[in-house]
């Protein structure tokens, strides 16, 4: 694919100025002239989809226990903001529904990571997938792909289903490091891009990775230096933290 998109991401919303994962730190990241944005989503227990990262409680919002242990509007009622400065205090966690809405009104395009708790993959992959297709119907319908949101993710699972359920939305494979068969499981999902750790890329993986066809993503690139390495080598975009030291114009 020839990437369509930005190609510097604000990691989840507002890198370290922000809290993550939260309409204010996507509003701060907007602050800084950023129109993309990387966030993760996975599922309360009564399956509406929220934007967190972890499984659990405690680092980020406040409380104790596993994200499927709530229903999303006792998690949207929980602090998600307080642990990063006092000024967030009482900062919701986001439902899906409404945070996305939020990004598509002001023009955010959004590489979606599907993050699912354990045992949630399909449930949390077909879910994520029909929102998004149902919100960029009219975009889909008009071949305005570079609007459309990526939905990413670790499991092959939750892609399996997001392809199943949403085949128009595109897909790209979360790897950390690149396996040898790392082709073969893009293809699986009939994924448009490869999103890796950009600790483990080398100069000839971006190159196959290219060769092959696929978009090629990394994260989380907070070095401006590194930054520029990547790009060099054909990486397409990356996300980063330090929306503060690199801004959407970096590249």
């Amino acid at each position: 694919m020839s990437w369509p998109h930005a190609r510097v991401l604000a990691h989840r919303g507002g890198g370290t100025l922000a809290p993550e994962n939260t309409l204010a730190g996507l509003k701060e990241g907007m602050r800084r002239g950023f129109r993309a944005i990387e966030y993760d989503i996975m599922l309360a227990r009564d399956g509406v989809p929220v934007v967190m990262h972890d499984p659990y409680l405690g680092r980020t919002v406040a409380g104790s226990g596993n994200v499927f242990d709530y229903d999303a509007a006792e998690l949207a009622a929980l602090d998600a903001g307080g642990w990063f400065a006092r000024e967030y205090e009482g900062e919701p966690v986001p439902l899906f529904v409404e945070f996305a809405g939020f990004c598509k009104a002001h023009g955010v395009w959004m590489n979606m990571e599907i993050k699912p708790a354990p045992g949630y993959d399909i449930e949390t992959g077909g879910t994520v997938a029909r929102i998004a297709a149902a919100l960029f119907a009219d975009e889909i319908a008009r071949g305005e792909m570079a609007a459309v949101p990526l939905l990413s993710s670790f499991s092959h699972l939750a892609l399996e289903a997001a392809r199943e359920v949403a085949p128009q939305v595109p897909r790209a494979c979360l790897m950390s490091e690149l396996p040898p068969d790392w082709e073969r499981r893009a293809q699986s999902v009939e994924a448009v891009a490869i999103h890796t750790n950009h600790k483990h890329l080398t100069p000839q993986l971006a190159r196959e990775v290219r060769a092959a066809g696929y978009g090629l993503f990394c994260y989380t690139v907070n070095d401006p230096e590194r930054a520029r390495e990547l790009l060099s080598w054909g990486v397409d975009a990356f996300c980063t933290d330090r929306i503060d030291l690199i801004g959407p114009d970096f590249a």
